[in-house]
């Protein structure tokens, strides 16, 4: 039976960790003023001439939840696809591969690394954007627990595109021309409700709209769709990704070429 090595794990989080604090200019202040223009432009500026706001709420702490979740999203996937990334383009993937590193301790490094550079960047938006808008969080420890979880996932799922990528540029095509454009259409700025028909049906096709919405809920108690639709389908991404991983692994796919 395999025993998870706690040492591994621990060398490859605080490898990772390390590597984002080196690059702390882009991997951490460049999302955070990107951010918080956001908040000025469309929270404090834009937000103080609409009086009634969305959904009874300021429209600045409208946008705050989705605006953290764009950070969260983009910088999850590209922490943990560029993370596994370079291993493979240096090829020092064989020495990871022939240690006796199993995969709960590869993703508990790889990805633990990521998700913990998400928590510290919401965190440090979430400070900021106090000084911005005027925001509450109704169910903090939900909210917690709900950025960890979708740090994590979408960790995973970077961890899925830094395998499948063979170049630099495949690293940014998913976070750039595929989530970051879903999540301005997911009910970052609006309400899914505020939407007529047929278009309000097909924003609903939008896997982040639930996401956008779970984090909302736990800012202010209410949301566009069910919070437990939304909790159910980050954890069935999660599992999704986690057996695909596993699967890599046992396969060798992208690996071992």
């Amino acid at each position: 039976m395999n025993i998870f090595n706690v040492r591994s794990a621990w060398t490859i989080y605080k490898q990772e960790l390390m590597r984002a604090f080196r690059t702390a200019l882009q991997s951490i202040l460049a999302p955070v003023l990107t951010t918080t223009l956001y908040f000025v432009v469309f929270g404090a500026a834009i937000g103080s001439q609409m009086s009634g706001g969305v959904d009874g709420l300021n429209y600045g702490a409208f946008i705050v939840p989705g605006l953290l979740l764009l950070t969260i999203l983009g910088e999850s996937t590209s922490n943990a696809s560029f993370g596994i990334y370079m291993p493979r383009f240096t090829g020092a993937i064989y020495e990871l591969l022939s240690a006796p590193v199993g995969v709960a301790e590869t993703l508990v490094g790889f990805v633990g690394a990521a998700a913990t550079k998400s928590l510290i960047l919401a965190a440090i938006i979430l400070l900021t954007a106090s000084f911005c808008v005027d925001y509450s969080i109704a169910h903090p420890f939900y909210a917690f627990l709900y950025i960890l979880l979708v740090s994590a996932s979408f960790s995973l799922f970077g961890f899925i595109l830094g395998i499948w990528a063979d170049s630099f540029e495949k690293l940014t095509i998913v976070p750039m021309l595929i989530l970051t454009p879903l999540t301005f259409l997911g009910g970052t700025f609006y309400s899914i409700d505020s939407l007529p028909e047929p278009w309000r049906a097909v924003a609903m096709a939008n896997p982040i709209v639930y996401l956008v919405n779970g984090l909302r809920w736990t800012f202010y108690g209410s949301s566009d769709v069910p919070i437990g639709l939304s909790l159910g389908l980050t954890l069935l991404f999660l599992l999704v990704c986690v057996g695909f991983i596993s699967w890599v692994f046992r396969t060798g796919w992208r690996l071992r070429t």
